[in-house]
């Protein structure tokens, strides 16, 4: 059969994306410090793009009207001059787009008064191992040890572990852990909780007692709130066993977690709504995003009347071309959360107006479907962005929430629940706590039927303990 080749045309169906449509999808869930960091960026790749600053924008813009008109010259044909780009780009093509009033600048605290630094729980130990001891062998062994701890001040590597680290006998290493489980804090270095209270314990001189009874043989008893077994067990009264449980509530299950809390995460909300009047108003958050135009000495390269090089002017179209997308990929997203976030608002009126109890259901589809998008876009747009309501700040995934019906032909929030049942335990008698049963009972008498063992799953995700481990012992 002999190979021949043939030219021929077919109709097939595709989804493209252009250049602009990708940088848009780009900048959608990007937060307004990625996006400013972005358009930095930019500024220092294109040499058309650039800053204005707000209160040059109309001095600028009188001076570019004023700007004499030169007399035409003849010069090549070029296809880029005959299209009207001014008609269709005006808006970006002047000194300045999205003019801004001049704002306040605000006189922030000195840096040394917004700066501080914390000692770490490693470097905490290895100050005090450097006290103790100056054997380079201990130094060796104790450093690993420290190494290896969480930020719960428990040891997470075996004796083994270390010992193979650095080629140190196992029993070199439990003397050096010995020496480290001794310094502060007291229950550090412990291989689990058991080991933790009696580190404690033993510094407390309580060795020997029915207290260090409990957390060696009986802990299991005592988390379960077994009293009567655990006193049967160690053959003393409940107002005796009392002493000693309240010796082991005062001890620290977590000694290292002192020198390592965690640091607060300050967020710049994207969207801010300002109640007015009887209204909400949606404000965006432009602070910090660089005022983009386009370089009116650059553009004057793309001038009928200019005398460039062929290179010249194809390098100038590019980078002109590059710097439009990306102004108008800008405010498409502006455009595009402004929308979403006035959708949230008129969804959850209730909530702005009375608080978590009143917020409906809302699915990212009512949303998508009120503005006109897509359920991707949406999800694109409230991904790493916040918004500051009368009610506090929230990230915008929040008022995206499954609901439940209710008896009275109501849709309720899982939100909603859940800061129900934490108001009910919250409210409930410590010697007598509610079980999931009880609870299920009472949010039947409001008119929400919910199963067991959902209770039970917000319970948890409300990191609230059970009933049994509720209980106060006295």
């Amino acid at each position: 059969m002999a190979i021949q080749q043939k030219l021929h045309t077919k109709l097939v169906q595709k989804l493209i994306l252009t250049p602009s449509l990708q940088q848009a999808i780009k900048l959608l869930p990007m937060s307004t410090l990625e996006l400013g960091e972005l358009l930095t960026q930019e500024m220092v790749e294109n040499p058309l793009l650039e800053e204005m600053p707000a209160e040059d924008l109309q001095a600028d813009a009188a001076v570019a009207t004023e700007k004499p008109e030169e007399p035409p010259k003849e010069q090549k044909a070029d296809a880029w001059d005959d299209q009207d780009y001014e008609y269709f780009f005006g808006d970006y093509l002047d000194d300045g787009y999205r003019p801004r009033a001049p704002q306040e600048v605000k006189e922030l605290p000195p840096i040394e008064n917004t700066l501080s630094t914390s000692t770490s729980l490693a470097d905490h130990l290895l100050w005090q191992l450097s006290i103790k001891s100056d054997d380079e062998v201990t130094r060796g062994i104790g450093t690993a040890i420290i190494g290896n701890l969480d930020d719960d001040g428990y040891l997470v590597a075996s004796v083994d572990e270390i010992a193979a680290m650095g080629g140190w006998a196992p029993d070199e290493v439990e003397r050096v852990l010995r020496l480290v489980q001794s310094f502060d804090p007291i229950g550090v270095a412990a291989r689990d909780l058991q080991e933790c209270l009696w580190l404690q314990i033993r510094h407390l001189g309580l060795e020997g007692t029915p207290t260090e009874r409990i957390v060696t043989e009986h802990l299991r008893l005592l988390q379960n709130h077994q009293v009567p077994e655990l006193a049967r067990k160690l053959g003393v009264g409940l107002e005796e066993l009392k002493q000693h449980i309240a010796v082991i509530q005062h001890l620290d299950p977590k000694p290292g977690s002192r020198y390592n809390r965690p640091q607060s995460q300050y967020v710049t909300p994207d969207v801010t709504v300002v109640k007015v009047e009887d209204e909400y108003v949606v404000v965006l958050n432009e602070e910090g995003l660089p005022q983009l135009r386009i370089s009116p000495a650059y553009r004057r390269l793309l001038d009928k009347g200019a005398d460039n090089s062929d290179e010249t002017r194809a390098y100038v179209k590019d980078k002109f071309r590059s710097a439009l997308w990306l102004i108008k990929s800008v405010e498409q997203r502006q455009k595009t959360i402004y929308k979403v976030a006035r959708s949230i608002v008129n969804f959850q009126r209730d909530f702005l107006d009375h608080g978590i109890e009143h917020l409906r259901p809302l699915v990212l589809r009512d949303v998508a479907n009120d503005i006109g998008m897509h359920e991707s876009t949406v999800s694109r747009v409230v991904t790493n962005k916040y918004m500051h309501t009368p009610q506090g700040v929230f990230e915008m995934k929040f008022f995206f929430h499954s609901g439940i019906s209710s008896s009275y032909g109501e849709s309720v929030s899982s939100v909603t629940i859940k800061q129900r049942i934490r108001k009910i335990i919250e409210s409930e008698d410590p010697h007598k706590p509610l079980s999931d049963s009880k609870i299920v009972g009472l949010l039947q008498k409001e008119g929400l039927v919910l199963a067991r063992r959902t209770i039970a799953k917000y319970r948890e995700e409300l990191k609230i303990p059970t009933s049994n481990q509720r209980k106060v012992l006295y």
